[in-house]
């Protein structure tokens, strides 16, 4: 029987980190839902930064295209003074402890926005936040909103000179996170019922040895999975995460981080294949 299910696992197409325009993705929870099923996936993920406001409409949309929706959301959280992503899956969306700290993120988003405005602004970018509303279709407004406003401005050729050029650390529209602890975010999702993952590991620019010790601590405060297979990753970087998850024994996740920006070209559930199976975060569902 573990055999049937290890197969079945194998071939079904799964992609657990997806988002749509709640967060600071382009397409409509029912749109990035209909292209997961036209991508052929089996299972997916619904996971946009710090609010579960999407939910209703893909569940919606993914009852009318028979496909199991997963309910998620990434939150932002602080480990030794960085930001970090952490992916609650199979929530319950409605839950009062996670609500509550969704609101506060939610906050601080909007706080962030204002400064970062302001500070390009004072750098020469005429009407930043007005440009970058346009782009947004929602109230959340987020770093990724911003960088494609100048990329489209024709400001910054790309994503890693945005970022290099003005949203981090000391730039004109770089403002410090101060998010949540990741204590205190794997609580919020084990209150409403989830499993924690942490979202891409080795985008954070850490050395090998620094992101061990991030996958301890986290793993010492309940993290359960860690995104082994992300839209990028190579098959040395499958082995390696692979094998530090399973000696912090960590369930395995996998997921796109679809956004659909054209400048960012990843496809939902085009990912490698997994190599571990039998460690799946799913493998139970």
């Amino acid at each position: 029987m573990f055999e049937i299910i290890v197969n079945i696992i194998t071939l079904m197409t799964i992609d657990l980190h997806n988002h749509s325009y709640y967060s600071d993705g382009v397409l409509s929870p029912s749109e990035v839902v209909c292209l997961a099923k036209e991508s052929g996936c089996n299972v997916f993920a619904l996971t946009d930064h710090d609010t579960t406001d999407g939910l209703i409409e893909a569940q919606q949309e993914a009852n009318k295209q028979n496909i199991k929706l997963v309910h998620g959301v990434e939150i932002s959280a602080m480990w030794s003074n960085m930001t970090l992503h952490i992916v609650g899956l199979n929530i319950d969306k409605d839950n009062p402890i996670l609500r509550s700290g969704l609101k506060q993120h939610q906050g601080f988003r909007k706080t962030r926005a204002e400064k970062m405005a302001r500070g390009l602004g004072g750098a020469g970018v005429v009407r930043a936040m007005e440009k970058t509303q346009a782009l947004a279709k929602t109230d959340m407004i987020t770093r990724t909103h911003f960088a494609q406003m100048l990329i489209q401005e024709g400001i910054c050729k790309d994503m890693r000179s945005v970022f290099r050029r003005f949203l981090t650390g000391k730039k004109p529209g770089g403002v410090s996170g101060k998010w949540a602890q990741f204590d205190e975010v794997i609580k919020w999702i084990h209150a409403a019922g989830g499993v924690a993952v942490l979202a891409h590991p080795l985008r954070y620019r850490m050395t090998n040895t620094k992101i061990q010790r991030m996958l301890s601590h986290l793993s010492n405060a309940g993290l359960d999975g860690v995104e082994v297979i992300t839209a990028h990753s190579t098959d040395g970087e499958i082995s390696l995460m692979s094998k530090w998850a399973n000696e912090h024994e960590l369930l395995h996740s996998c997921g796109s981080d679809y956004h659909g920006w054209n400048n960012q070209r990843i496809k939902i559930g085009c990912l490698k294949d997994f190599p571990n199976p039998d460690r799946a975060l799913w493998r139970d569902w």
